[in-house]
């Protein structure tokens, strides 16, 4: 069709932008009023693309965690270690102007060991007693033989009654406690074990705690020592300021084999060795212990020197 001449310019252009805006909803893919939206909620919509990131996290956490199963440990040939001669000389220089018969003699057991496994606890009877003013309760009924036998073997306190309103009342004035197995259930009623428990004092047959004699278990606890693995280490006190080197000899030699044989008499499945053995004071640092009682070197005290000393 042939346009009039008469039309001008601007008519043609309006022409032509009429047309195309026309045929325009033909040529592409029509709009609509309605807004388009996912019927999942973005919490749980699956990522996009985040498939390899998960899985790289999952690893990394699985290895951290494998990696964190055991207590850290320290390479022994980077550090420098001690004669027990040479420990006890620096510590008694730490000590120097306290009473001689506070501080201890403390020893460290550091184990090479899982964190979520069994720990190592018992007591034991050192060779030359550390402490020598435990006080030791004994649960019996207090007219019995087995009161008899702990009084004789030097127990604190003896009875049921009276010690169960002392421990209520917050007067637990003793170190040890014995209780022998027809006390057991009476005490148990009275709901103690919340308050002995934390303490380490409740009465256990698993610890042989709970005997029908307490005379000789009465004998061993004034002579012994209890101890419990915490954290990986496993730390008691072997000696007092004034003991000879033979006599802290002695004790750190029994103790570490004790704490052997604990760990050896775990399951077999259970695998727990003495990585570190570190002896230290009331207020004094650790020094780690090469295995070695006395290397003799110029201006080393020798161990009758450190007796007296």
């Amino acid at each position: 069709m042939e346009m009039p001449r008469g039309l001008s310019l601007a008519s043609r252009t309006l022409c032509r932008s009429t047309t195309s805006s026309f045929l325009a909803p033909f040529t592409t893919t029509p709009r609509t009023g309605c807004r388009s939206f996912s019927s999942v909620p973005i919490l749980f919509a699956p990522r996009q693309g985040g498939g390899s990131k998960d899985k790289a996290a999952k690893e990394k956490a699985k290895r951290r965690k494998k990696k964190h199963q055991m207590y850290k440990q320290y390479d022994l040939k980077e550090m420098e270690q001690f004669t027990l001669c040479e420990a006890m000389r620096y510590i008694k220089a730490f000590e120097v102007g306290h009473d001689a018969d506070i501080p201890k003699y403390d020893i460290h057991i550091k184990l090479r060991t899982r964190k979520d496994g069994p720990v190592v606890r018992n007591q034991i009877q050192l060779p030359h007693a550390v402490k020598t003013d435990i006080r030791v309760a004994v649960i019996c009924p207090p007219d019995s033989p087995a009161a008899k036998q702990a009084r004789a073997a030097g127990a604190a306190l003896v009875g049921e009654e009276e010690i169960f309103a002392r421990i209520k009342e917050g007067k637990i004035d003793f170190d040890r406690c014995l209780a022998v197995s027809t006390s057991l259930p009476k005490l148990n009623k009275e709901g103690l074990a919340r308050i002995l428990g934390p303490r380490g004092l409740m009465p256990s047959v698993k610890l042989g705690t709970v005997v029908d004699n307490p005379g000789q278990a009465v004998k061993n606890m004034l002579g012994g020592s209890v101890y419990r693995e915490r954290q990986g280490v496993v730390r008691m006190a072997v000696g007092r300021l004034n003991f000879t080197p033979e006599q802290l000899r002695d004790n750190v030699k029994a103790y570490v084999n004790a704490v052997k044989k604990d760990s050896a008499a775990l399951s077999d499945q259970i695998v727990k060795q003495i990585s570190e053995v570190v002896l230290s004071s009331t207020n004094s640092p650790g020094f780690s212990l090469s295995g070695d009682f006395y290397r003799a070197e110029p201006g080393a005290p020798t161990p009758r020197e450190l007796a007296v000393a």
